[in-house]
């Protein structure tokens, strides 16, 4: 027999389906030059604050008011901003490459992104990028 899936865990965990779990390693889909892999899988959710055991592995829930159905290179664009600070990276390269890179995502796509999931301090990075 095959244990459950990491969805299919959470969903029990939760008792609901509104959830988005992923890997920190997704930022480095990101382009922002993250070259660091993680062990842990974060999940954002309205229930649940704090790591959980969960057969075998470890999770990471977050409450979050908002967060999107399925991840996209500009939510995990601003939430690398947003986690600045939690990751295994040198925050003011990981800065430097982000503005560089800001200007190649689709502009209403990133504000969209921005303004549904972004830290006032990611909003304020953003928008003066976009703006120079």
């Amino acid at each position: 027999m095959l244990p459950p899936d990491d969805e299919e865990l959470v969903a029990a965990f939760l008792r609901d389906k509104d959830f988005l779990l992923f890997s920190p390693s997704a930022y480095n889909s990101a382009g922002l030059g993250a070259t660091q892999l993680y062990n842990r899988t974060l999940v954002y959710n309205h229930k649940r604050h704090g790591v959980f055991k969960l057969g075998n592995r470890q999770f990471d829930f977050r409450m979050k008011p908002r967060f999107p159905k399925k991840l996209s290179p500009e939510f995990l664009f601003v939430d690398a901003l947003n986690n600045l600070r939690d990751l295994a990276e040198d925050p003011a390269a990981l800065l430097e490459r982000a503005q560089g890179r800001a200007a190649s995502f689709d502009r209403q796509r990133l504000l969209r992104a921005t303004d549904s999931y972004g830290s006032m301090a990611t909003k304020k990075r953003v928008a003066a990028w976009l703006h120079a």
